[in-house]
Parts: C-alpha cells; sequence; structure tokens
C-alpha cells in the first residue's frame, strides 16, 4: 500500500507497506511528483509500516528516475520517518546525511506527536 496526501501548500503525509512491483513503484512516484509539483520549503511525514523489499523491477523504475526524484526531493527541508523497524529508522538517518539541504528525522510509532511538533518548527 502507498498512499499520498496533501496537508497544505508545503506538506505531504505518506503512509507505506508491504511491496511494491515495478507498476506500483512507477504509480507512486507519479504521484509524489505531481503532488509535490508546487510545494517549497515542503514537509513530509512518512509512516512506514510493514516492510517488503520492492521487486527487481521497482527497483530499475527507481533508479531510471533519479535525475527526477533529486530534483523533487529539493522541494522539501524536512522529512520525518515514522517506523517500527530499527534498521528502516537507521536508513533514513544515513539517507538524511546523504543529500544536502533535506533534514530527515526518524521516530518510533509511539512518537508521532514529536514527529508531528518537529515538522511544525
Amino acid at each position: 500500500m502507498f498512499n499520498i496526501e496533501v496537508k497544505g501548500t508545503n506538506r505531504l503525509d505518506i503512509v507505506f507497506s508491504g511491496q511494491l512491483d515495478s507498476d506500483d513503484m512507477k504509480a507512486a512516484l507519479d504521484e509524489l511528483v505531481k503532488k509535490s509539483d508546487s510545494m517549497k520549503n515542503g514537509r513530509m511525514l512518512y509512516r512506514i509500516g510493514e516492510f517488503d523489499w520492492p521487486t527487481l523491477g521497482a527497483i530499475g523504475v527507481e533508479l531510471s528516475r533519479l535525475p527526477e526524484l533529486f530534483r523533487m526531493i529539493r522541494r522539501f527541508d524536512k522529512v520525518a520517518v515514522i517506523a517500527e523497524q530499527g534498521w528502516v529508522r537507521t536508513a533514513s538517518k544515513l539517507e538524511g546525511a546523504l543529500i544536502p539541504g533535506l533534514d530527515i528525522k526518524a521516530f518510533e510509532p509511539a512518537e508521532e506527536s514529536e514527529a508531528q511538533a518537529w515538522l511544525a518548527r
């Protein structure tokens, strides 16, 4: 499952769980790019449920669109990742360190109010 909801002029909330195949990945990326198109100084709340690695086809779709995704991610300043799995939270922190100008902070599900407050600052 992949759901993207616009929450104001500069906020997206994303809910993801399960596994994405190539068709799912294409649809998710199309929706993400479209819904973030006019955002500046954006904030993203990303809730990750039970996570299965995407299929190889899905990874190929994502890799083929990296230039477009890098342009899109520059629309955002902060991303709060809420995930139960510790390795997902750790990977999120590492990703934040690799993308200049993007502050990513990971939270456990019980810390959602802290995540919301952090995004609002």
